[in-house]
């Protein structure tokens, strides 16, 4: 048996205690705790810290590292949350710990991407076999009307503002974010529901795309879809993560009891979900405002530029976003 094997089924038992202690300080606050309760956590959080070091050297499973990184950063926010700077820890969570947590992830988050842009290619496929299916993959109010009458309609009007545009952004936040739990929840089906709503949303925009390229206006559509279209399937993504997270811990629960397992994943699965929220709303202000507006109101190039900045910047959030040492180290 080798060291690191023999290091991590020894100390595992303490990595879940300690997740137990912070689920219920994070759920029901650190009076939940008695004294003996919250010197444990403390004794605990420092063998955890020093657990993490050791483990960096030995050269353990990166998951592993990962899932200590987490337990020492959540550790550290709840040591310093009662320091008078509420903002402080929120501000950490989005800045640092939800960009390492969606890297730790990273599995799930490629099988999620996989799973929503197969459906973009199932739905682009069908189209160009056959285009008479179009139709039928296509969101209803959109087989309404024709490319060619979408884009001389809103060419020709004026693009929303005030209250239209607030009211409209208010809409599409809020189906987006039906979407997003609706993805996440389905991972009690052991990832199924959740696979399902993937591929699902994904077809309806492949085979959109190929309507408007084979109508001649494959421009106007990616100017109009992807200022909004980047951050609103970023999280969409990560909600699918996080339902497959959800899964893999009833199908995966390792050597812990499957009900444990499942309350820490399903943890872990609801920090990523209201994690990405501020992404939906980015994405909702957008879609109701820069996605709304096309020649001659804003060129299509600008739109194209303004989204690749918006994709830049978020990935850049997301990727880099937290790398260095762990807070309590």
């Amino acid at each position: 048996m080798s060291d690191a094997f023999r290091f991590v089924r020894e100390r595992t038992p303490m990595w879940e205690e300690l997740e137990r202690l912070l689920t219920t300080i994070e759920s029901r606050g650190a009076r939940a705790l008695d004294v003996a309760g919250a010197r444990r956590f403390g004794r605990l959080y420092r063998a955890v810290s020093a657990d993490l070091v050791r483990a960096r050297a030995e050269g353990v499973d990166p998951a592993v590292i990962d899932h200590l990184n987490d337990l020492v950063a959540r550790s550290y926010a709840q040591v310093h949350s009662g320091s008078g700077a509420p903002w402080s820890s929120i501000f950490a969570f989005f800045a640092l710990e939800l960009p390492r947590l969606v890297r730790a992830e990273w599995r799930a988050m490629a099988l999620s991407a996989a799973l929503l842009f197969g459906g973009v290619a199932m739905g682009a496929g069908a189209a160009l076999i056959d285009p008479g299916v179009i139709g039928v993959l296509i969101p209803e109010a959109h087989a309404e009307t024709t490319p060619d009458e979408r884009v001389a309609h809103d060419e020709g009007r004026a693009p929303h503002h005030g209250d239209e545009a607030a009211a409209f952004s208010t809409f599409l936040f809020t189906h987006n974010i039906q979407v997003t739990f609706l993805v996440f929840a389905l991972g009690i089906t052991l990832g199924v529901g959740t696979a399902a709503v993937l591929v699902s949303n994904g077809i309806p925009l492949g085979a959109l795309a190929v309507q408007y390229h084979l109508a001649g206006h494959g421009l106007f559509f990616w100017a109009w879809i992807l200022p909004h279209g980047i951050p609103e399937l970023t999280q969409i993504v990560i909600a699918g993560a996080a339902g497959l997270v959800i899964a893999r811990g009833v199908v995966l629960p390792g050597r812990r009891a499957r009900g444990d397992a499942l309350r820490a994943e399903a943890r872990r699965a609801a920090r990523l979900v209201i994690g990405g929220m501020p992404i939906l709303v980015l994405a909702g202000v957008i879609e109701g405002t820069i996605s709304q507006m096309h020649e001659p109101a804003m060129p299509y190039v600008a739109k194209l530029v303004f989204a690749a900045v918006v994709g830049i910047a978020l990935f850049a959030w997301l990727i880099v976003a937290g790398r260095g040492r762990a807070p309590a180290e």
